[in-house]
Protein backbone atom coordinates (compact mmCIF):
# COMPACT_ATOMS: atom_id res chain seq x y z
CA UNK A 1 0.00 0.00 0.00
CA UNK A 2 1.32 3.46 -0.99
CA UNK A 3 0.47 7.00 0.17
CA UNK A 4 -0.12 9.02 -2.98
CA UNK A 5 -1.61 12.15 -1.16
CA UNK A 6 -2.75 13.04 2.07
CA UNK A 7 -5.01 10.07 3.70
CA UNK A 8 -5.14 8.37 0.48
CA UNK A 9 -3.92 5.35 -0.13
CA UNK A 10 -2.90 2.91 -3.60
CA UNK A 11 -3.44 -0.56 -2.25
CA UNK A 12 -0.90 -2.71 -4.30
CA UNK A 13 -2.07 -4.87 -7.00
CA UNK A 14 -0.74 -7.45 -9.54
CA UNK A 15 0.30 -6.46 -12.24
CA UNK A 16 0.76 -2.76 -11.05
CA UNK A 17 -1.44 -0.34 -11.32
CA UNK A 18 -4.02 -2.03 -14.03
CA UNK A 19 -7.08 -2.66 -11.56
CA UNK A 20 -6.53 -0.38 -8.50
CA UNK A 21 -8.17 0.00 -5.06
CA UNK A 22 -7.96 2.63 -3.10
CA UNK A 23 -8.02 3.39 0.89
CA UNK A 24 -9.19 7.22 1.71
CA UNK A 25 -9.43 7.50 5.25
CA UNK A 26 -11.26 4.68 6.58
CA UNK A 27 -13.24 3.94 3.32
CA UNK A 28 -12.32 1.54 0.88
CA UNK A 29 -12.61 2.55 -3.00
CA UNK A 30 -13.60 0.00 -5.39
CA UNK A 31 -12.35 -4.21 -4.74
CA UNK A 32 -10.85 -5.43 -7.90
CA UNK A 33 -11.94 -8.46 -9.48
CA UNK A 34 -13.42 -11.81 -7.70
CA UNK A 35 -9.61 -12.67 -6.73
CA UNK A 36 -8.75 -9.46 -5.20
CA UNK A 37 -10.12 -10.30 -1.53
CA UNK A 38 -7.42 -11.72 -0.05
CA UNK A 39 -4.94 -9.20 -1.28
CA UNK A 40 -7.65 -6.12 -0.24
CA UNK A 41 -7.60 -7.54 2.81
CA UNK A 42 -4.16 -8.17 3.87
CA UNK A 43 -3.45 -4.69 2.77
CA UNK A 44 -6.21 -2.66 5.16
CA UNK A 45 -5.89 -5.31 7.86
CA UNK A 46 -4.13 -3.06 10.17
CA UNK A 47 -6.16 0.03 9.49
CA UNK A 48 -10.09 0.82 10.51
CA UNK A 49 -12.33 0.52 7.70
CA UNK A 50 -15.85 1.67 8.07
CA UNK A 51 -17.30 1.93 4.51
CA UNK A 52 -16.94 0.46 1.38
CA UNK A 53 -17.73 2.76 -1.48
CA UNK A 54 -17.73 1.82 -5.53
CA UNK A 55 -16.88 4.46 -8.58
CA UNK A 56 -19.10 2.17 -10.55
CA UNK A 57 -20.73 -1.44 -11.02
CA UNK A 58 -18.57 -3.58 -13.40
CA UNK A 59 -16.51 -7.09 -12.54
CA UNK A 60 -13.61 -5.33 -12.37
CA UNK A 61 -14.71 -3.15 -9.45
CA UNK A 62 -17.21 -4.61 -7.37
CA UNK A 63 -15.89 -8.36 -8.19
CA UNK A 64 -14.57 -8.61 -4.32
CA UNK A 65 -16.85 -6.08 -3.15
CA UNK A 66 -19.09 -8.87 -1.14
CA UNK A 67 -16.15 -10.74 0.50
CA UNK A 68 -14.86 -7.68 1.65
CA UNK A 69 -17.69 -6.28 3.01
CA UNK A 70 -19.31 -9.71 4.81
CA UNK A 71 -15.57 -10.34 5.97
CA UNK A 72 -15.02 -6.47 7.22
CA UNK A 73 -18.71 -6.09 8.26
CA UNK A 74 -18.92 -2.74 6.50
CA UNK A 75 -21.73 -1.18 4.30
CA UNK A 76 -21.48 -0.85 0.86
CA UNK A 77 -22.54 2.41 -0.86
CA UNK A 78 -22.56 3.41 -4.82
CA UNK A 79 -24.21 5.23 -7.64
CA UNK A 80 -27.78 5.50 -7.41
CA UNK A 81 -27.77 4.62 -10.93
CA UNK A 82 -25.90 1.62 -10.43
CA UNK A 83 -27.31 0.40 -7.28
CA UNK A 84 -29.81 -2.48 -9.10
CA UNK A 85 -26.38 -3.89 -10.81
CA UNK A 86 -24.60 -4.28 -7.64
CA UNK A 87 -27.55 -5.51 -6.05
CA UNK A 88 -28.12 -8.31 -8.28
CA UNK A 89 -24.52 -8.98 -9.53
CA UNK A 90 -23.00 -9.98 -12.97
CA UNK A 91 -21.11 -12.60 -14.14
CA UNK A 92 -17.84 -12.43 -12.15
CA UNK A 93 -19.42 -10.06 -9.67
CA UNK A 94 -21.40 -11.45 -6.81
CA UNK A 95 -23.91 -8.84 -5.71
CA UNK A 96 -24.76 -7.46 -2.36
CA UNK A 97 -26.74 -4.91 -0.61
CA UNK A 98 -26.62 -1.32 -1.69
CA UNK A 99 -26.73 0.85 2.61
CA UNK A 100 -26.41 4.28 0.53
CA UNK A 101 -27.39 5.39 -3.26
CA UNK A 102 -24.38 8.12 -3.84
CA UNK A 103 -25.31 10.78 -6.01
CA UNK A 104 -24.33 14.83 -6.89
CA UNK A 105 -22.53 16.31 -3.91
CA UNK A 106 -23.07 13.79 -1.12
CA UNK A 107 -19.53 13.69 0.66
CA UNK A 108 -17.18 10.62 1.68
CA UNK A 109 -14.27 10.74 3.15
CA UNK A 110 -14.01 14.52 3.08
CA UNK A 111 -14.34 13.74 -0.67
CA UNK A 112 -17.38 15.51 -3.09
CA UNK A 113 -19.59 12.70 -4.70
CA UNK A 114 -19.49 13.68 -8.53
CA UNK A 115 -22.20 12.05 -11.11
CA UNK A 116 -19.97 11.57 -14.70
CA UNK A 117 -22.02 8.96 -15.97
CA UNK A 118 -21.50 6.97 -18.86
CA UNK A 119 -18.78 4.01 -18.50
CA UNK A 120 -21.73 2.72 -16.44
CA UNK A 121 -25.03 4.80 -15.59
CA UNK A 122 -24.06 5.65 -12.28
CA UNK A 123 -20.80 6.08 -12.07
CA UNK A 124 -19.29 8.22 -9.37
CA UNK A 125 -15.61 10.46 -9.24
CA UNK A 126 -14.69 10.90 -5.74
CA UNK A 127 -12.95 14.84 -5.80
CA UNK A 128 -11.11 16.72 -2.98
CA UNK A 129 -10.70 20.41 -3.24
CA UNK A 130 -8.72 21.15 -1.00
CA UNK A 131 -5.82 19.54 -2.37
CA UNK A 132 -7.58 18.76 -5.93
CA UNK A 133 -7.13 14.86 -5.59
CA UNK A 134 -9.52 13.43 -8.23
CA UNK A 135 -10.46 9.43 -8.21
CA UNK A 136 -11.93 9.20 -11.33
CA UNK A 137 -12.47 5.67 -11.71
CA UNK A 138 -13.19 4.30 -15.29
CA UNK A 139 -14.01 8.04 -16.81
CA UNK A 140 -10.74 8.18 -18.74
CA UNK A 141 -7.74 5.17 -18.83
CA UNK A 142 -4.07 5.74 -17.98
CA UNK A 143 -2.44 2.55 -19.41
CA UNK A 144 0.64 3.32 -21.85
CA UNK A 145 -1.20 6.86 -22.71
CA UNK A 146 -4.55 8.65 -21.64
CA UNK A 147 -7.39 7.77 -23.62
CA UNK A 148 -10.93 7.09 -22.89
CA UNK A 149 -12.46 4.07 -22.08
CA UNK A 150 -13.12 1.14 -24.05
CA UNK A 151 -16.09 1.95 -26.28
CA UNK A 152 -17.02 -1.78 -26.12
CA UNK A 153 -17.32 -1.50 -22.52
CA UNK A 154 -18.89 1.62 -22.12
CA UNK A 155 -22.51 1.94 -21.96
CA UNK A 156 -22.76 5.85 -23.29
CA UNK A 157 -19.21 6.87 -25.05
CA UNK A 158 -21.08 10.44 -25.99
CA UNK A 159 -22.14 10.82 -22.33
CA UNK A 160 -18.56 9.63 -20.80
CA UNK A 161 -17.26 12.21 -23.00
CA UNK A 162 -19.23 14.68 -21.30
CA UNK A 163 -18.29 13.14 -17.69
CA UNK A 164 -14.37 13.51 -19.29
CA UNK A 165 -14.67 17.53 -19.83
CA UNK A 166 -16.58 18.24 -16.63
CA UNK A 167 -13.56 15.97 -14.91
CA UNK A 168 -11.19 18.26 -16.80
CA UNK A 169 -13.09 21.41 -16.30
CA UNK A 170 -11.79 20.86 -12.59
CA UNK A 171 -7.89 21.18 -13.46
CA UNK A 172 -6.96 18.70 -10.61
CA UNK A 173 -3.38 18.54 -9.02
CA UNK A 174 -3.28 14.49 -8.43
CA UNK A 175 -5.49 12.73 -10.63
CA UNK A 176 -6.30 8.80 -9.76
CA UNK A 177 -7.48 5.76 -12.28
CA UNK A 178 -9.22 2.82 -12.02
CA UNK A 179 -6.52 1.61 -14.61
CA UNK A 180 -3.14 3.04 -15.00
CA UNK A 181 -0.48 4.98 -12.37
CA UNK A 182 -1.56 8.26 -10.65
CA UNK A 183 -0.78 11.17 -12.41
CA UNK A 184 0.51 14.41 -11.23
CA UNK A 185 1.54 15.96 -14.28
CA UNK A 186 -2.27 17.01 -15.08
CA UNK A 187 -1.61 19.54 -17.88
CA UNK A 188 -2.21 16.86 -20.50
CA UNK A 189 -5.19 15.21 -18.37
CA UNK A 190 -7.02 19.03 -19.19
CA UNK A 191 -6.21 19.21 -22.88
CA UNK A 192 -7.24 15.51 -23.36
CA UNK A 193 -10.47 15.81 -21.56
CA UNK A 194 -11.47 19.10 -22.28
CA UNK A 195 -10.78 18.22 -26.06
CA UNK A 196 -12.78 14.79 -26.37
Amino acid sequence: MRLVADGVYLLAGVPRNAVNVYLIGDVLVDAGTRLAKRRILRQVQTRPVTTHVLTHAHPDHFGASRAVCQELRIPLWCGEADAAVTESGLQGAPGHPVARRLGEGDEVAGFAVLDVPGHSPGHVAYWRESDRVLICGDVFFNLGRLTEPPKRLTEDPALNRESMRKLADLEPALVLFGHGPPLRDTERFVRFGRGV
